[in-house]
């Protein structure tokens, strides 16, 4: 079926079949497991019209951006400094993917046993289904695990590539190789934009991003009520569309359904029954549309109160100290929170095993799955630290490790019901 979208897409040099395809399947996939739920809010219909024009009318807003002289700057990771981006009055979007889409031709460039997010990044740019991707002045990679390292390497044949190194360790050598690389982003995001990044252009771009983080810290704090006012994959599906839509806008629409949800509490009126076993995901980022655990999960009895994650509270967690007066002082203070991001790149990470805790008992969770991607070794590994740390805390762990496939549907549904029955 012909959409006005069309001649967009194949300006975009997509492939118009396969294209169509995939968003059809997404949309029965999104109608399911999303437009299903009863007692959603009345604010998540912002969320779904972004959804339903996350191909359509988001690209056109980049392309006539992009028509004004914008560049669009595309990223994969939470450590890339977005107030730089903003600052160069360039537009910032997140290009991880979260489905199967493009896996045949991805793995005829990459292992197999690569993890599922860096197989279908790649190959969702070689099978031509990605107009974000398609619409990026520059894609911006990092050092977060060796897998994305070296993918970039072969992104680089197909896309303009530019990486960030990312420290491992949090000493004071660190700290400058992190200063290093955040002015050496600086530099080159002025180079591709042609704009100079002065201070004032620098602090309002640090404010727009905090009042998303702080709109986002607002709604974690609402899901600590009992019972829980929002679904765990509605709250997930907010935090993930805050890596494409408009800053402001986003901001102003999540902050009148924090309004919504405030009445909620109030009138203690859940999306599910008061004393609902309570559960927390923590491990690696769900990009859209991984939603297969999220809904797993709550419909075996429990409802997710909050996401120990990249796509989550890693994400919002820390505030950049927005009173610097000159330049220097405020990229000091994006380095300052940047520094506190916990990633399992680092070691040691006492941060994320403290961070896990904390939240865990601010949350008021019963228990905690930590979700793994297949082959992804920083979070795997970490798992074990991770469950030590919620054991002395007293509260139990599954530990989860799977791909986007939907094969093993029915047997994370087992364990799961099994968890929520033993904290129940």
């Amino acid at each position: 079926m012909a959409t006005p979208y069309d001649a967009m897409w194949e300006q975009l040099n997509l492939d118009l079949d396969a294209h169509a395809g995939l968003l059809q399947v997404l949309g029965k996939f999104y109608g399911d497991i999303y437009l299903s739920q009863s007692g959603r809010l009345k604010g998540m219909e912002y969320v779904d019209f972004v959804i339903s024009e996350i191909h359509g009318l988001r690209i056109k807003e980049l392309q006539e951006a992009k028509a004004q002289g914008k560049k669009v700057i595309g990223t994969f990771c939470i450590f890339v400094p977005e107030e730089i981006v903003l600052a160069a009055d360039a537009i910032q979007v997140g290009l991880c993917a979260g489905a199967e889409a493009g896996t045949d031709a991805a793995e005829k460039v990459l292992p197999r046993n690569t993890c599922a997010l860096i197989k279908s990044f790649v190959g969702f740019k070689l099978s031509k289904l990605c107009p974000f991707i398609e619409s990026c002045d520059l894609v911006v990679g990092e050092t977060t695990c060796d897998g994305k390292k070296k993918a970039y390497e072969i992104f680089a044949d197909y896309a303009p590539v530019y990486v960030m190194e990312i420290p491992q360790m949090k000493n004071a050598c660190d700290r400058q190789l992190w200063r290093t690389e955040v002015l050496r982003f600086k530099d080159q995001i002025e180079k591709v934009t042609g704009n100079e990044i002065t201070a004032a252009k620098l602090r309002q771009a640090i404010h727009l991003v905090n009042d998303r983080r702080r709109v986002l810290q607002r709604l974690g704090q609402l899901r600590a009520s009992d019972p829980a006012p929002i679904s765990g994959r509605d709250a997930l599906l907010i935090n993930q569309i805050g890596f494409y839509d408009d800053p402001a806008r986003f901001t102003q629409n999540i902050g009148k359904l924090c309004d919504e949800l405030d009445e909620r509490v109030k009138t203690k009126s859940g999306i599910a029954p008061e004393k609902t076993p309570r559960l927390m995901l923590s491990g690696c980022p769900m990009a859209i549309p991984n939603w297969k655990l999220p809904y797993v999960v709550e419909s075996s009895g429990a409802v997710i109160v909050g996401e120990e994650s990249c796509v989550g509270a890693r994400n919002n967690r820390d505030l950049v100290d927005e009173t610097g007066a000159s330049l220097d002082e405020l990229i000091d203070a994006l380095i300052d929170r940047y520094m506190r991001i916990d990633c399992a790149c680092f070691t040691p990470n006492q941060e994320r095993l403290d961070n896990v805790v904390t939240m865990a008992k601010d949350l008021k969770a019963d228990g905690v799955i930590h979700y793994g991607l297949s082959f992804c070794q920083p979070y795997a590994i970490e798992a074990f630290k991770v469950e030590g740390a919620l054991k002395k805390a007293e509260i139990p762990m599954l530990s989860i490790e799977t791909d986007y496939g939907m094969e093993d549907v029915e047997q994370l549904k087992t364990r799961v019901e099994a968890f929520v029955e033993m904290v129940r």
